[in-house]
């Protein structure tokens, strides 16, 4: 069974794509105060975030979610939109924190994706993707696996197939009132990821530089340029 052992990691790293880690499009828009606040109406009625905010979401809800600090809708975001599969980690109810030790790591695992994608769509050629890196520090007791879960939990395929049996252990973990797991990653060899179960322990959530991946569909090619900082 996984145990428990004490992390303390400063500065780990997770990649959001740029677009969502821009300020909202309605507070742009030249509208009268009034329209803008019908749109708002609407923004939340539709918006898993926000609605899990309010308390209309069974699975997470505003006691857990972060509120009035920096970064807070990033955070909260990553917990209130856990795909139509889950992730490794969790299941279609309820996301988690993905974060890597290493910056390569996380460029791994979402180019790793990212080709998935590509592949989905049968799209060829070179495509460019932007993310800005959000920094996470951890401090405290999370989960790690034990041989026999190393080999049934990072199974690398078929996703979201080979999900199955680590996020069967991460919901009884959760339910257990673990606050995560630290675990090797699948996409990059000697790389590190944490996922975080809890939104309190994602500590002091900041915005660092901006990255351009460039993946070439079909093979393992990806190239990663620093475009801000």
């Amino acid at each position: 069974m996984a145990r428990l052992a004490q992390f303390d990691q400063a500065g780990t790293h997770r990649l959001i794509p740029a677009k969502y880690g821009a300020e909202s499009v309605l507070r742009s828009l030249p509208l009268p105060p009034d329209v803008l606040a019908d749109l708002s109406e609407l923004d939340a009625a539709t918006n898993e975030r926000k609605i899990a905010e309010n308390g209309g979401n069974s699975a997470i809800g505003p006691g857990e979610l972060l509120l009035g600090v920096p970064e807070a809708h990033i955070v909260n975001a990553a917990f209130t939109y856990p795909g139509t599969f889950g992730g490794r980690f969790h299941g279609a109810q309820r996301g988690v924190w993905y974060a890597g030790f290493e910056i390569e790591t996380y460029i791994a695992e979402v180019a790793f994706h990212k080709r998935r994608f590509l592949a989905d769509g049968r799209i060829q050629g070179w495509h460019r993707f932007d993310y800005i890196d959000f920094l996470a520090d951890f401090s405290g007791e999370f989960h790690t696996l034990e041989a026999a879960e190393l080999e049934t939990c990072l199974q690398p395929d078929p996703v979201p197939q080979c999900y199955s049996a680590s996020q069967a252990l991460a919901n009884k973990l959760l339910f257990e009132g673990s606050n995560g797991i630290v675990f090797p990653s699948v996409r990059r060899h000697s790389g590190t990821c944490i996922a975080c179960f809890r939104p309190a322990l994602v500590f002091h959530p900041r915005r660092g530089q901006k990255y351009r991946l460039s993946i070439e569909a079909g093979t393992d090619s990806v190239r990663s340029e620093v475009l801000s900082t």
